[in-house]
């Protein structure tokens, strides 16, 4: 016989059903909001267990970096374009937050990042009040989580608008951010080991004018995560 609590639950069910964002299902547990064949499914790099990954090498010569890493890889109309939309353009904080866990624990689980501090790749203030947040600081907020240690939103600004970097190549990219990131209290992380965070890694290049900025602080140990890595 059917109870009145399990009718009641049918019937809420039916009326704010809580499905995944990335298939629509409705077999998800707890306060995920991934079923488990769409967790399973998220192509995992595995990059934080190994020395020389491909975004390590991406930054050879150009960084003196302690670990980078990315959790998973980004192709065009896949799931993971299917999440990073939901997260970013569609204002899904909760799975950014969830994101940035499932960083966190790769990261814990490597033993590789042993960090002080996280700072988000910072956004340039006018589009962050358009967008009404930093994609990197949720990340931030969701690896924290895991990994206890405090987030820095404010150590770094961007000190000009750049242009759009889609179009450019490596040399005129470098050009167009040189300069342009600036740190404002270098007391705070002085000494420290810390993991630069953004959503996706291309070529590289806004990471690397970031983090030169951080590296001119006396003591700075740097290193980078991201939550996708997109191969050219």
């Amino acid at each position: 016989m059917v109870s009145v609590k399990e009718i009641k639950e049918s019937l809420l069910h039916l009326l704010f059903p809580n499905v995944c964002v990335g298939c629509g299902n409705d077999r998800i547990r707890g306060n995920s909001l991934l079923c488990p064949r769409c967790t399973y499914a998220m192509p995992q790099t595995n990059f934080e267990r190994h020395a020389g990954n491909p975004v390590e090498k991406k930054f050879w010569g150009r960084l003196q970096l302690s670990g980078a890493t990315a959790r998973y890889y980004f192709t065009r109309e896949s799931l993971m374009q299917q999440l990073m939309h939901e997260f970013k353009y569609r204002g899904n904080i909760d799975l950014g937050l969830q994101l940035g866990k499932l960083m966190g624990a790769s990261l814990l689980q490597s033993g590789r990042f042993i960090v002080d501090a996280l700072v988000p790749l910072p956004l340039f203030a006018s589009k962050e009040k358009r967008r009404g947040f930093n994609q990197a600081t949720i990340l931030c907020n969701g690896i924290a989580g895991m990994l206890g240690v405090p987030v820095l939103t404010k150590i770094i600004s961007r000190s000009a608008y750049t242009d759009t970097q889609t179009k450019k190549g490596r040399i005129d990219r470098w050009l167009n951010l040189e300069g342009k990131f600036v740190v404002n209290d270098p007391t705070t992380i002085k000494g420290k080991h810390v993991l630069l965070v953004d959503d996706v890694v291309t070529t590289g290049a806004t990471l690397e004018a970031c983090g030169s900025e951080l590296l001119q602080v006396p003591g700075v140990q740097l290193s980078i995560a991201t939550l996708c890595y997109a191969a050219r």
